[in-house]
């Protein structure tokens, strides 16, 4: 069974030099010293990387090299790569350096790397996957989508089993 990465435009207006936590929430009910340890703590569990996040970025670009990487054949690994940057490292993972880097750290070529994002080759990729994402009323990341169902947020494993069973998913 294949699986395919889904571009969601997680807080579409970030400016390229990102927000902190504390403006991302601002007028909202949100204790982010609560929020940040319950995801190291689910992080840890899970044998994740996460390190002290205290800025948002704006994904847009990582997104499209994204595409660019999957047709690359290279999407997972670029695809971790990315996560370990930004919820590990807490790199701006909207500058074209940072991605550059990223890229050739799972060995696709840097110069080709900034003509993607340069030219924007993927930008129509990505628009479609926002589309799509917005039909299907996709409202928060990670969300699972198979044979019809969804299932919504990071879950412990013994979840995410029994959703691809329910799903028609074969055991090995």
């Amino acid at each position: 069974m294949a699986f395919s990465w889904t571009a969601f435009p997680l807080h579409p207006d970030t400016p390229i030099e990102g927000l902190s936590l504390e403006e991302l929430f601002a007028g909202r009910n949100v204790d982010i010293g609560s929020m940040m340890a319950r995801l190291r703590k689910v992080a840890k569990e899970e044998g994740l990387p996460f390190g002290e996040r205290t800025r948002t970025y704006n994904s847009r670009l990582a997104q499209e090299l994204g595409k660019w990487a999957e047709s690359k054949d290279r999407g997972d690994a670029f695809h971790r790569a990315v996560f370990r940057a930004y919820f590990a490292e807490g790199k701006n993972i909207g500058q074209i350096q940072i991605l550059k880097e990223v890229a050739a750290s799972v060995s696709l070529p840097r110069g080709e790397a900034q003509e993607v994002l340069e030219s924007r080759a993927f930008k129509e990729s990505v628009d479609r996957d926002w589309s799509r994402s917005q039909a299907l009323g996709v409202s928060a990341v990670p969300t699972f989508l198979m044979n019809g169902q969804i299932l919504v947020g990071a879950q412990p494993y013994n979840v995410l089993e029994r959703f691809l069973i329910d799903c028609g998913a074969k055991q090995r």
